[in-house]
C-alpha cells in the first residue's frame, strides 16, 4: 500500500499525543509524518515508530507536499492554516469546531455516514467528542426504527479541556484531601469532588455552546434536520471518559432485547449490560479503548416507544484522534484522498459563512 505523508498540527497536546499512538497501533501506512505546534513547543522532540522526531511551528510553508493534515490545536489556529494546508494540497481533517456547521465541509462519524467524505473540498470536520460517541451508539438503531426525539445529559472528563485541566484536578483533589482550600483557574468553580453543569459559553437560548454543538452536529451527521434533539453538558471530577445519560423516542415500538441485539453487532460499538453483576460502562474502564460502550438499556418508563441507555467512550480516542484518523483511512480506502490539482482547484470555490476562502 502506498505511504502517505501525514501532518499532526497540535502534536504537543493531548489529543495530538493520540493522534500519534491510534497511528502508530493501526498502522496507518505513513511515508512520513511531520508535527508541529505553537513557538512554545518548538525543538521538543516526540517518538513516532521508533523515531525521533523535532515538533517545528506552524507556519503557511509547513504543508507543502503533506497529503492528510491532522489538526488538533484550536478553533483559531484552524481557521487560518486549515485552508492554507488544504490549498497546498493537503487534506485537512480537523478536530476544532471550526468548520463544523460549514455547508460545504463535511461533519464525518466513519460508522454513520462515510459517505459524506466523497464531497470534501480539501476540509474534513471531526465531530464534537460527545457528539461522536451518542450518533456511533444511536445510529444502528435509527436505521431500524427512525428516531423522533433524543434527551441527553453528559459527564464530561476533564482531557476535554486539556493537559491544564487534568492538573487542576489532581491538585484540588489532593488539597481538598488535606483539608486545604483550593483556587479555580481552568474552570470557574472547583472541579475536585463536585459538578458543573458548565461546557463552553452561554448563549441566549439558555443552552451552553457544548449542548448546542450536539444539538445541531448530531442533525447535520444523522442528515435529520427536524429531529428533536435537547442537551446538558456537565464537566465531572474524572481524567478520560465521557459518560451519556440517553432517553430516545422511536418512531415505532422497540424493546431493550432488540436494542441490544442491533447494537451488539455495530461496527465500534460493544454492549455491556447485566445489572444482575453490575456490567455496566465505566468511564475508568472505558479509557484506553477503542470502543462505544453502551449499557442500561432499559424501557423509557415515560414513553411507550421510548428507551433510555448509558452510553460511554474514551473522548481523547474515539472522541477525537480515533475519529478523525478512521475519517483518512475511509478516504484511503475509498480513494477519495483527492489529487493536489482537484483539492486546489475544489478548495478555491470553498468559503465560510463569513465569506472567507476555506
Amino acid at each position: 500500500m502506498k505511504g502517505y505523508k501525514v501532518a499532526i498540527v497540535g502534536a504537543t497536546g493531548l489529543v495530538g499525543q493520540e493522534f500519534i499512538k491510534v497511528l502508530e497501533q493501526r498502522n496507518f501506512p505513513m511515508e512520513s509524518i511531520a508535527l508541529f505546534a505553537s513557538d512554545r513547543s518548538v525543538g521538543k522532540k516526540m517518538f513516532v515508530s521508533h523515531q525521533e522526531i523535532e515538533v517545528r511551528e506552524t507556519t503557511p510553508g509547513s504543508f507543502a507536499g503533506i497529503d492528510i493534515a491532522l489538526f488538533s490545536a484550536g478553533a483559531e489556529v484552524s481557521r487560518y492554516f486549515s485552508p492554507i494546508a488544504a490549498r497546498a494540497g493537503a487534506v485537512v481533517i480537523d478536530n476544532s469546531a471550526a468548520f463544523r456547521m460549514e455547508a460545504m465541509v463535511p461533519l464525518v462519524v466513519p460508522e454513520v455516514n462515510p459517505e459524506d467524505i466523497e464531497w470534501h473540498r480539501g476540509i474534513i470536520a471531526n465531530p464534537n467528542c460527545s457528539t461522536i460517541q451518542m450518533v456511533t451508539a444511536l445510529y444502528p438503531l435509527h436505521k431500524v426504527n427512525p428516531i423522533k426525539r433524543i434527551i441527553v445529559d453528559t459527564y464530561q472528563s476533564v482531557s476535554g479541556t486539556g493537559s491544564v485541566a487534568i492538573e487542576e484536578l489532581a491538585t484540588q483533589a489532593r488539597q481538598v484531601a488535606k483539608g486545604e482550600s483550593t483556587v479555580p483557574h481552568v474552570y470557574p468553580h472547583q472541579i475536585a469532588f463536585n459538578i458543573l453543569p458548565e461546557i463552553d459559553v452561554f448563549l441566549d437560548n439558555g443552552y451552553t455552546k457544548e449542548e448546542w454543538k450536539m444539538v445541531e452536529e448530531t442533525r447535520k451527521i444523522m442528515h435529520t434536520g427536524d429531529m428533536a434533539v435537547s442537551a446538558t453538558c456537565a464537566r465531572v471530577p474524572v481524567f478520560i471518559g465521557h459518560s451519556e445519560a440517553v432517553h430516545i423516542e422511536f418512531s415505532q415500538f422497540i424493546s431493550p432485547d432488540e436494542a441490544r441485539r442491533i447494537l451488539a453487532q455495530s461496527p465500534g460499538v460493544k454492549v455491556l449490560d447485566d445489572p444482575v453483576v453490575s456490567l455496566y460502562p465505566q468511564a475508568w474502564s472505558a479509557a484506553g479503548s477503542d470502543e462505544v460502550f453502551v449499557g442500561r438499556i432499559r424501557q423509557d418508563a415515560s414513553h411507550p416507544r421510548g428507551l433510555a441507555m448509558w452510553i460511554v467512550a474514551d473522548n481523547l480516542r474515539k472522541g477525537a484522534a480515533l475519529n478523525a484518523v478512521q475519517i483518512a483511512e475511509e478516504m484511503i480506502n475509498r480513494g477519495w484522498l483527492h489529487s493536489k490539482e482537484r483539492a486546489n482547484e475544489e478548495v478555491r470555490t470553498t468559503t465560510d459563512r463569513d465569506g472567507h476562502p476555506l
